[in-house]
């Protein structure tokens, strides 16, 4: 399990959070990914990304008042 913090990116994280899935997440390793929502929009973009990146949705939750966890487990390739 590994944990990547993208809350500097703010909204526009999903071009690293791609590159984390497909370069630092082993086949059936659990990611766990912080990212900023000041767009609730981002929430369910960000799930559909990982799942079309061929990832299991674990785990998607509001970390605190600004911030969210989406947690996911890559898929075996």
């Amino acid at each position: 399990m590994k944990r990547f913090d993208l809350r500097h990116l703010g909204g526009d994280f999903y071009t690293r959070m791609g590159e984390v899935i497909d370069s630092a997440l082993a086949p059936g390793e659990v990611g766990i990914f912080l990212f900023v929502v000041d767009d609730f929009a981002n929430v369910s973009k960000s799930v559909e990304f990982a799942s079309q990146k061929g990832c299991e949705i674990m785990n998607s939750v509001r970390f605190n008042h600004r911030d969210w966890t989406l947690v996911v487990r890559r898929g075996a390739q």
